[in-house]
């Protein structure tokens, strides 16, 4: 169940309130025309006012005590109730009473109802904040009251005074004075005292004048008129305390320090009683007995009043000494500066604290405009924040001060990195000037500074990262009509020196290349490290002044490294793309990186740009990659032969097996486009064993005099078990050794002639004969003619020109196949003349002594049927 009572209609309370002293003041007026008779009238109106008010107010205590838990907040109600009860029984009792006793009744009852309301009074939430405030609240309304019955005493007629009236002019003197001053002291709840404050001052000013009344023996219509305010007063004091019951919980703000001391209101009544004593003086020129006692019982009051005031002076002091203490504490140990800026921008005051968290002594600082302490590049912007800080009014909801970031000389004279916060305190009277909280940020800025390089800074070379090189990147495209260029580099045989020597002396290798390309690139320019061995550089030069940087670049990385006990050798790819072009920061590295693939694809130490033929090329390689894996096994490979012929009879001696992938996304593709894909993806090696087997397989079928030749990429030769799987086809097959002749190229030879030289001479311990293709393709190298154990030389076209011309502007074709020729017999190798496009090609082959040749002169390569076809008719022809 609620401790709180169903809440009545609006109408209904303010009937209830309002109407039993419309009644009573009703039966008041009938009783001031004769209708009905006086004292008991005005009995019978104060019992129903004060019968009501008190179970009113009873009831008010109780709910509020539900509502609480706690005596505390109730018991205002509950005395004020038991006050306007002392109220109305003051009254009833008097028609009961003899005649000459009613005066007496009347001042009792004044008595016990002073005292009540008094309690009542200073019980009210917000009506005093502790004993020494309630016990000063007597105290200062005993002096007040007692001034005034002096005044009271002393300018009335002369004559005597009846000991009822003077009684009650004490006792009503103390009580309206004690009420009065709680009243005006009141800290929260204001309406409600003023109201109780009023209902109690008339109650006891009513009772009062019944009293003196009664003690004369006045007429019965002044009886009547000072019953008013007794029965109208319980319906202020219920309305009053009503007004607590919503927050009976008053906050502990305590009392203002100016309440302590020196209240106008304590020296008007000692004014009247200082001219109610002159008065006197001039009329009377004496006091009497009852004077003097009044005037010397004003000085005992008055000095426990102070005792007490004093008493709470010092406690009050010792808190602000004590609140002081723990600011100055928290100030001074504080991480902040807090200063004081006047409107006028001068400092004021600063913390403790400035001297040691930036050295500053007052002398530095209090006087001083408060820009004038900011770095010169950062006062403007403190001067504006401060200025429109001044401008600005309170802002109603509460915005956070503004942050203002500046450099501050410190007392050592460095600056420092600081941010300060503005917060307007105009409003306070007690400070009336903005303060700033000023936090040195040195610390954090440093952090930030190095979590930055961090974040964008290769930690091995002291590049930037990709991160860096991108945001350098669209800051450069950015810029109104820049160009600029990006260099994407790729430094070749890091790996490998990772792998041979070790990762210390890989990164050593690397910091080299991170120095020499800050020493290439100009001042303008962004190294970066992407990732491993890769590296890029943003110019912001023109294409013409970029391109010769790629050429320094070439130059500077690929002289050797020399290092502690090893001397490395790189070489390097480099592509370049214009800034401007592309979608984004994105497309302009994948075009840059496109160009670098391009460059390591075509050669070492190559610098390319891209371009649109380019894109199409890549494109192209990564269709390739795409499709070329499993295409052996979707049976999308084929062979092509082309005839080996007697250069003499024009016999077909043997054929090259040639590989042709027939894709259906792609087309048909040629060897010098898959073959360098398949090594890249790792699947040559599968490859070159299907063109094994479906050579063996074809040429099983063929005349058993003719021979077939098969070429074969440095990585197949490479492989461990590469003699083996020809083994071990040649025996699946059925076929002769000798009639089979493995083919690898003279360029490709490498640095890998040790190997190479040893799986050619095991494929000659199987009876399997060897041959060198291209020989003189590239650089033509007599010392592998004598290293390898080569069986044939096919001599490349360029050696067999055009009659009449040269191979290089030498005019030195035909004696040099003189020379290859002559060399190769002596070695005890069989000449094969290839490439042969015309038939002066084939004389001067037969004139310088090759006895087979190959070419379209000849023949043409032709699938598998075709050559079959070709085989029977001219191995049937007579010679």
């Amino acid at each position: 169940m609620s401790s709180r009572s169903p809440q009545l209609p609006r109408f209904v309370r303010i009937v209830a309130i309002v109407g039993p002293p419309t009644a009573a003041l009703a039966a008041l007026i009938c009783a001031g025309f004769g209708v009905l008779p006086a004292l008991p009238t005005l009995a019978a109106a104060t019992a129903l006012t004060a019968a009501v008010g008190t179970t009113r107010l009873v009831r008010l205590a109780l709910r509020i005590h539900a509502r609480v838990h706690s005596f505390g907040p109730c018991r205002g109600a509950g005395y004020l109730g038991m006050g306007t009860l002392a109220t109305g029984l003051s009254v009833v009792l008097l028609p009961v009473a003899p005649a000459g006793g009613r005066a007496l009744i009347a001042a009792i009852g004044l008595a016990f109802a002073s005292v009540l309301y008094v309690i009542g009074l200073l019980l009210l939430p917000g009506a005093a904040t502790s004993t020494h405030a309630r016990l000063r609240r007597c105290f200062d309304g005993v002096s007040l009251g007692i001034s005034i019955a002096f005044a009271v005493w002393l300018l009335p007629p002369q004559g005597p005074m009846p000991a009822a009236a003077l009684t009650a002019a004490l006792l009503g003197s103390f009580g309206l004075a004690t009420a009065t001053v709680i009243v005006l002291r009141v800290v929260s709840y204001r309406r409600a005292a003023w109201l109780c404050g009023a209902g109690v001052g008339i109650a006891l000013g009513g009772v009062g004048a019944l009293a003196i009344i009664l003690a004369y023996g006045g007429p019965t219509w002044a009886l009547l008129v000072a019953g008013v305010p007794v029965v109208v007063s319980p319906g202020l004091i219920l309305g009053g305390a009503a007004l607590t019951e919503a927050g009976v919980d008053p906050p502990a703000t305590g009392e203002p320090e100016s309440h302590l001391s020196a209240y106008p209101l304590l020296t008007i009544p000692a004014v009247v009683a200082t001219l109610a004593a002159a008065w006197h003086l001039v009329t009377v020129g004496q006091f009497d007995k009852t004077s003097i006692v009044l005037g010397l019982s004003v000085i005992p009051t008055v000095v426990a009043r102070e005792v007490f005031a004093v008493s709470d002076v010092r406690r009050y002091a010792k808190r602000l000494s004590t609140q002081e203490a723990h600011f100055r504490s928290l100030v001074s140990g504080a991480g902040d500066l807090t200063m004081v800026v006047g409107e006028d921008l001068l400092v004021r005051w600063q913390s403790p604290a400035a001297a040691r968290l930036f050295g500053l002594s007052d002398a530095d600082v209090v006087g001083r405009p408060f820009p004038d302490l900011m770095h010169p590049e950062d006062a403007a912007d403190v001067l504006a924040v401060l200025n429109q800080t001044l401008s600005e009014q309170d802002d109603p909801d509460g915005a956070r001060p503004t942050l203002v970031p500046a450099r501050l000389r410190d007392g050592h004279g460095a600056w420092r990195d600081t941010e300060s916060t503005v917060s307007d305190q105009r409003g306070v009277p007690e400070v009336s000037a903005l303060v700033v909280h000023i936090r040195d940020v040195g610390e954090r800025r440093r952090l930030e500074r190095t979590l930055h390089k961090l974040a964008f800074t290769d930690q091995l070379t002291g590049l930037a990262n990709r991160r860096e090189l991108m945001r350098t990147i669209a800051t450069q495209r950015s810029v109104e009509g820049h160009t600029g260029a990006l260099l994407v580099i790729d430094v070749h045989g890091i790996a490998g020196v990772n792998d041979a020597r070790g990762r210390e002396v890989g990164d050593a290798v690397l910091i080299e290349v991170g120095r020499r390309l800050r020493a290439t690139v100009g001042a303008d320019d962004v190294a970066a490290r992407l990732a491993g061995d890769e590296f890029a550089v943003v110019t912001v030069e023109g294409p013409v002044v970029a391109y010769a940087l790629g050429t320094r670049l070439l130059t500077a990385l690929t002289e050797p490294y020399l290092l502690p006990g090893a001397t490395v050798h790189l070489y390097v790819s480099v592509g370049l793309a214009e800034l401007a072009g592309g979608d984004g920061v994105d497309d302009v590295l994948r075009r840059a990186d496109l160009a670098r693939r391009r460059a390591g694809q075509l050669g070492r130490n190559r610098i390319e740009w891209y371009d649109a033929y380019l894109e199409e090329q890549l494109v192209r390689r990564m269709d390739l990659e795409r499709e070329l894996p499993g295409a052996a096994n979707r049976g999308e490979l084929d062979l092509v032969f082309q005839p080996i012929l007697g250069l003499h009879d024009g016999q077909p001696v043997g054929a090259e097996a040639l590989l042709r992938w027939r894709s259906p996304a792609l087309g048909t593709v040629l060897p010098s486009e898959l073959l360098p894909v398949a090594e890249d993806l790792g699947v040559i090696c599968e490859i070159g064993q299907w063109v094994l087997q479906e050579s063996c397989r074809r040429m099983a079928g063929w005349d058993p005099r003719l021979w077939m030749s098969i070429n074969v990429s440095p990585a197949e030769l490479a492989a461990p078990d590469f003699v083996n799987n020809v083994a071990s086809t040649l025996v699946s097959s059925r076929l002769s050794p000798e009639r089979l002749v493995i083919e690898i190229a003279e360029g490709r030879v490498g640095a890998d002639t040790p190997t190479v030289v040893t799986q050619l001479a095991g494929l000659r311990a199987l009876g399997v004969r060897t041959a060198l293709d291209d020989f003189g393709a590239a650089q033509a190298s007599l010392a592998h003619l004598r290293r390898l154990p080569i069986d044939i030389l096919k001599v490349d076209r360029a050696l067999v020109g055009e009659h009449g011309t040269s191979r290089q502007n030498g005019g030195i074709s035909k004696p040099l196949i003189d020379v290859v020729v002559s060399v190769g017999r002596r070695l005890g190798m069989e000449i094969i003349a290839e490439g042969l496009e015309s038939g002066t090609q084939i004389e001067q082959a037969r004139t310088a002594g090759c006895q087979l040749g190959q070419g379209f002169a000849l023949a043409h390569p032709a699938p598998a049927e075709r050559f079959e076809a070709f085989l029977a008719e001219r191995l049937t022809q007579p010679n």
